[in-house]
């Protein structure tokens, strides 16, 4: 698995931790940035990681900002892309079996690093059940590609 990780100014020190533990478990990826503690725009990050994501260079993407709404918001504009705010473990392990999410969005504003970590583990951790879920998707996708806005 490949993971494309991202945050803005808002998330530079969580994202520090989920890179410090993505080492530590064995998980390939690519950091993105940004490198600054000053102000920066969210969607220069998190659109970047997603069309990366959609494109299939990277299986997943987490992205954090403050409070993880402006990456998701942003991620979710990228046709293929199913990005998840989560902020418990619970959720985590949800939109990987229902959602078949591959974008992750958390906010540091929120959350501290240990459970962070957690969510992040279970996240990647969890396959996609399909079944009764995929229908869902498939609406989903089928929407995404007949009503794009040109």
């Amino acid at each position: 698995m490949k993971v494309a990780l991202a945050s803005d100014h808002g998330g530079i020190h969580l994202r520090k931790e989920i890179a410090g533990l993505l080492n530590e478990i064995g998980i390939d990826y690519e950091d993105f940035g940004c490198n600054c503690e000053t102000s920066v725009d969210y969607p220069d990050y998190a659109l970047p990681v997603a069309e990366k994501v959609a494109g299939g260079e990277f299986d997943r993407g987490i992205l954090i900002c403050g409070t993880g709404i402006g990456m998701c918001i942003s991620a979710n504009k990228v046709k293929g892309v199913r990005c998840a705010l989560v902020h418990d473990v619970f959720s985590a392990r949800a939109t990987r079996e229902h959602n078949d999410s591959n974008v992750l969005a958390m906010g540091e504003r929120v959350i501290g690093a240990g459970l962070a970590c957690e969510i992040v583990k279970t996240w990647l951790g969890t396959e996609y059940e399909g079944g009764r879920h995929a229908r869902r998707l498939d609406k989903i996708s089928h929407y995404e590609e007949n009503h794009a806005l040109k």
